[in-house]
């Protein structure tokens, strides 16, 4: 099967913002755009297929029809592995944390989650926050959120454009404003929410919180907020390696010229365009590439190439 566009879900949680809609060209009836779902078979919210002889169709169903365009790594899971976001926010999101396989598949019917944040763009002055300062006990840590000082105990972390962080579960956490993000996660959507600034949701009332699961799975030891980035130089494109985890490998690739690719039978890639336009050809055809596009490479397409002036991102399973 050749290589094909995905179109993507948009969510429009009250913290976000125009940018994807401004820089990356999403198209939506929504006000806000917080986040799109470049990559996704999670049922809150799925990639289309776009163009095509499968135009229209869910990516999941797609999948069911030809397993073999995901590749034999993903065997090992029990369902799609990952899900790829673009995250717009114009305000702070929700201190949260998410929990691991084992304790998202015994209470909530979902994958835990494990995540890395790729900042595409960051205003002066913003930070997100990743941990604590100095470790606390659990009882501190629900004294801090009962009397409203948990904002003094957190590990704020400045952040630019390029920066890297990975995010395991039990980590507490938060984007801050002014950041726009690629998020590259398992395919999860539970979140524990601890403390979200007094906002109130479309019902006029508080947003719910999830303390007690939160003082389960939340670690409470400092933690260092970056990882090392791998980059080299090869025939004028500077590839960086982002993250490797259990769950996704993720590589940035910035060229002038082309970037020549290969997907094997061993996993599919996802590649999406965060820089620049260009564009991407395969035996039997090719795709343009603009800022916020989104491709399905299916696993064993061989050899494929992006030219032009573009920054990508390419997920794939390890």
């Amino acid at each position: 099967m050749k290589p094909f566009l995905l179109n993507a879900p948009i969510k429009d949680y009250i913290w976000g913002g125009t940018k994807l809609r401004d820089i990356f060209g999403k198209e939506s009836d929504l006000e806000r755009l917080a986040e799109s779902w470049e990559l996704s078979c999670h049922p809150d919210g799925e990639s289309i297929v776009s163009g095509g002889e499968f135009d229209g169709m869910k990516l999941s169903e797609l999948i069911q029809k030809h397993p073999e365009i995901l590749g034999k790594n993903c065997k090992k899971f029990s369902g799609f592995p990952v899900l790829v976001k673009l995250i717009d926010a114009k305000n702070d999101l929700s201190v949260q944390v998410h929990p691991c396989d084992e304790y998202a598949h015994k209470y909530e019917n979902d994958n835990g989650k494990t995540e890395m944040w790729y900042i595409i763009d960051a205003e002066p002055g913003a930070e997100l926050v990743y941990g604590f300062k100095e470790k606390i006990t659990k009882e501190e840590f629900r004294k801090a959120i009962e009397d409203n000082t948990l904002m003094d105990k957190v590990n704020r972390v400045p952040v630019k454009k390029g920066d890297v962080f990975f995010i395991e579960p039990g980590t507490l956490h938060a984007i801050g404003k002014g950041i726009l993000i690629a998020e590259i996660q398992q395919s999860s959507n539970v979140t524990y929410r601890v403390y979200d600034y007094g906002r109130l949701g479309a019902d006029g009332k508080p947003r719910q919180l999830h303390i007690e699961k939160a003082l389960e799975v939340t670690n409470t030891e400092p933690l260092d907020p970056k990882r090392p980035v791998y980059g080299m130089e090869l025939d004028g494109v500077v590839i960086q390696l982002l993250a490797e985890c259990d769950y996704f490998n993720v590589n940035r690739e910035r060229l002038i010229k082309e970037a020549k690719l290969f997907a094997d039978d061993s996993s599919f890639s996802h590649v999406l365009v965060i820089g620049g336009s260009g564009e991407l050809s395969f035996d039997g055809g090719s795709l343009e590439l603009n800022m916020g596009t989104s491709v399905f490479v299916p696993a064993g397409t061989g050899n494929y190439v992006i030219k032009g002036n573009c920054d990508v991102i390419i997920t794939t399973i390890p």
